[in-house]
Formats: structure tokens, C-alpha cells, sequence
């Protein structure tokens, strides 16, 4: 099968390309970008006026199968995906049970093999049960497939534990994936600790239990020569320990999600459940350093924390509720308008945050337009204005807290292996 993306700007950081051109896709291959090329026996799509990037990458994503298929599955949350204009996704562990040996990496394969409608790569726990105590089957998972370890979700406490992964991690060259929280300092915090958490009665998670265990896995990582990756960093002090670590050379790359560049602790006030996240919301001098994390490289991708809950989950008490927002299919227009709308980063910059740094950090052969990769692309409309509406999500998951909100900018296309899974709005797998 061959298919011709037509007339649109291409922008591939890998290659650092940025102009107006055709591309081929061949045989599930990028065959050749160039102007004006053959569309004999191929599909056609007219790209005129949109952006043509490598296919988007999300490193950090919540499939909750197996287990928690109620809240979403692997079907529901590679189409989910797709909608988004992500090709690839990373899924955590934190299922039932949790994937900690070669036949949870398995099950996730296969299942995404016959039932996903994108790129699924399974991340492995550190731990056996993600119970902080014993290293899980590391090696093996690895070689069966797992991109990464972690326990996300939950914090290795047992800084041994947490030397012992990084020691045993770097062996095969995979990150160790730091879900960054003292729980001693959050113990039963509902949301950021400060002004806002004071009017409401909310008990607060300080700044301070994300940094004090950032620091911790730095200083680990520097000592052993482990790879970390900090997930989801929220504030401003967690950028300057990262920002510090690497100027030392410690191997540490950080990611942020779309909530935590966009909403801030104001964002509770209504006690809206889907604002309720682990990190939480935070101030407005944490977006702003986050931004400036990404524009200096202390930052390296955006990642959506796809976190999907069953509606009745989110129908509670803000006390009683999980932790987590749907985020798959609101990532790009969220980070358009925080990011490229508002003049803070260029499209190119984003582009490379959410393509090449992912797959440069989980070792990934993708995140390129390349001759000979896999076609793997997203088609992008930066100037399309609409009205989120979590109630249309493919995910099974509509905790959102973006309902109503106006943004500019979607996703016009999704291709997976040089086959159209998503164009305009339609999920054709």
C-alpha cells in the first residue's frame, strides 16, 4: 500500500527539517520526502495548510489492562491514543497484577498485537507487586520487551531498593522511571499544599515531599550511573534539582504533562474530582519554570499521564476520589495553546518534545521521518478552534477537567505503519 501526505510543512527535529514538501509512505516505510512526487496507485491526503510530523509518543500512559478494564483497556486506550495523534504509547504497570515479570510484558504485547490500533511498548515494575521491597524479574522483562521500570504510582521509599534498581537497570542501558513522593510529607494530601488548599480544608501536598525524593534519586543515579527519568515534575524546585543534576552530568531526563503547563491549584476550587491529580496541580511560578524547563533543555518531553477513571470513581467526595486525568486525547490542543499559541516555544520545539526525546529516552527506533523508518506520522491543524467535550472521548475514561474549554489547534490524521488509523475526528481500526 502506498500513501501521499500532500502539500503539508513538514517539521522533523531528528533531521531537522522544516519546510513545505511531499512525503511517500511505501510498504509501512517513510520511501521519500520531496516536492511534487508520484501519486500513481496511492492514496492521496491533502496536507495543504496543516504540519506533518514524525508519529506522535507518549511515554507515559495508563492502559489499566490487565485488571482494571473498567476504567479502560488496551482497545479503548490505543484508539483513545489515536484520536490523540499519538503512534506510540509507554503504559505503566500499576495493573492487577502488576506487570513485574515476563508474562505481564507478554499479555500486553499480545493483546496489543491483536487488539491495539497503535504502537503499545510495556514498562516493566521495579519492584515485585510495585511493594518497594524486592527488585522484580528486571532482566528478564527487559529482554522480553519492556522499554523501562518503574512503579509509578507508587514511590520506591528503600533508597537501597532504589540503588540496587538503578545499579541493575543500567546493565541494559533502560531508564528507571521515578514516581517522585515522600510519602511521609504527602500522607493523605488531596491536592498542593498552600493558599488555595488553606480556604478550602483540603490537606496540602508540600513542594517539598516531590523534591526532597527528586533530590534523593539524582544523588542515586550520579552515584551508581543509573539512567533516571523523573516523571510528571510539578514545581519549580524540582526543576533546579534537575537543572543542577545535569549540569553535573547526571544521566536524568524529566518529563511534564499538559495538566501541570495549563491549570494551576486555582483550578479546585469548584472541588471539581477531575482536577484531582498525584502531583497535584500547582502555582503559577511552577507553570512558568516548568515552561522555561522545557525552553532550556532541563525538561526533555511531554507526557500525558493518561489516567483514566470510571465515572462513578470520580462522582465522590473530593477526598475520596483517585487521583488522575483522561489525557490522551486533549494533550495537543492543551499544549499548542499553552506553548506554541502563546508564543513561549517554537512548533519545532514542541514537536521534538513529544517525537524524538521520548524515543531517544526509552531507546526507541522511532520519533524520526527518516528514509526506511516505520511511517509513523501525525498531521497536525494548529489553527482549528473547538470546544473540548470529554463526554465524545474514545478513552472509557471521561475524567477531564477541560469540559467547555476553548482551544485552537487538533489533530487531523493519526498513521500507524503507513495505514491511516484516524482522520478527521474518524477512527477508521
Amino acid at each position: 500500500m502506498k500513501l501521499v501526505i500532500r502539500g503539508g510543512w513538514i517539521i522533523d527535529p531528528a533531521q531537522q527539517i522544516n519546510k513545505k514538501a511531499d512525503i511517500l509512505l511505501a510498504e509501512g516505510k517513510i520511501a521519500a520526502i520531496g516536492e511534487g512526487l508520484s501519486a500513481a496507485d496511492a492514496q492521496v491526503i491533502d496536507a495543504t495548510g496543516k504540519y506533518v510530523v514524525p508519529g506522535l509518543i507518549d511515554m507515559h500512559v495508563h492502559l489499566r489492562d490487565p485488571g482494571l478494564e473498567a476504567k479502560e483497556d488496551i482497545y479503548t486506550g490505543t484508539r483513545a491514543a489515536a484520536m490523540g495523534g499519538f503512534t506510540s504509547v509507554a503504559c505503566m504497570p500499576n495493573t492487577r497484577p502488576v506487570i513485574d515479570n515476563i508474562s505481564g510484558i507478554g499479555y500486553v504485547q499480545n493483546r496489543a498485537q491483536s487488539a491495539g490500533a497503535v504502537n503499545v511498548y510495556p514498562i516493566g515494575a521495579i519492584t515485585k507487586g510495585s511493594e518497594g521491597k524486592e527488585l522484580a524479574e528486571i532482566g528478564d522483562m527487559v529482554q522480553a520487551g519492556a522499554v523501562a521500570v518503574s512503579d509509578d504510582g507508587k514511590p520506591v521509599s528503600n533508597a537501597q531498593v532504589m540503588r540496587l534498581a538503578f545499579e541493575y537497570a543500567k546493565m541494559f542501558d533502560i531508564p528507571v522511571i521515578a514516581h517522585s513522593e515522600d510519602l511521609y510529607l504527602a500522607e493523605g494530601g488531596q491536592m498542593h499544599e498552600g493558599y488555595v488548599s488553606t480556604v478550602l480544608g483540603l490537606k496540602g501536598i508540600p513542594a517539598a515531599a516531590e523534591e526532597v525524593m527528586i533530590a534523593r534519586d539524582c544523588l542515586l543515579a550520579e552515584y551508581t550511573g543509573g539512567r533516571l527519568h523523573v516523571a510528571h515534575v510539578s514545581t519549580a524546585g524540582a526543576v533546579e534539582i534537575i537543572r543542577r543534576a545535569k549540569a553535573r552530568g547526571v544521566k536524568v531526563t524529566a518529563e511534564v504533562t499538559p495538566h501541570h503547563l495549563t491549570l494551576t491549584d486555582e483550578a479546585v476550587r469548584g472541588f471539581d474530582t477531575n482536577t484531582k491529580v498525584n502531583p497535584p496541580l500547582r502555582g503559577t511560578a511552577d507553570i512558568a519554570a516548568l515552561i522555561a524547563g522545557l525552553k532550556d533543555g532541563t525538561i526533555d518531553s511531554i507526557a500525558t499521564d493518561h489516567a483514566p477513571h470510571a465515572f462513578e470513581e470520580k462522582d465522590v467526595e473530593y477526598r475520596y476520589a483517585p487521583f488522575g486525568i483522561s489525557g490522551l486525547e486533549t494533550a495537543v490542543p492543551l499544549v499548542l495553546q499553552a506553548l506554541v499559541h502563546s508564543g513561549e516555544m517554537k512548533l519545532e520545539e514542541v514537536v521534538a518534545a513529544m517525537t524524538l526525546q521520548p524515543a531517544r529516552i526509552l531507546g526507541l527506533d522511532k520519533g524520526t521521518l527518516e528514509t526506511g523508518k516505520d511511517a509513523d506520522v501525525t498531521i497536525l491543524d494548529p489553527a482549528f478552534e473547538h470546544t473540548l467535550d470529554p463526554q465524545r472521548f474514545v478513552s472509557k475514561g471521561k475524567n477531564s477537567p477541560y469540559g467547555g474549554r476553548q482551544v485552537k489547534g487538533r489533530v487531523v490524521a493519526t498513521i500507524v505503519a503507513g495505514e491511516v488509523v484516524m482522520q478527521e475526528g474518524r477512527l477508521l481500526k
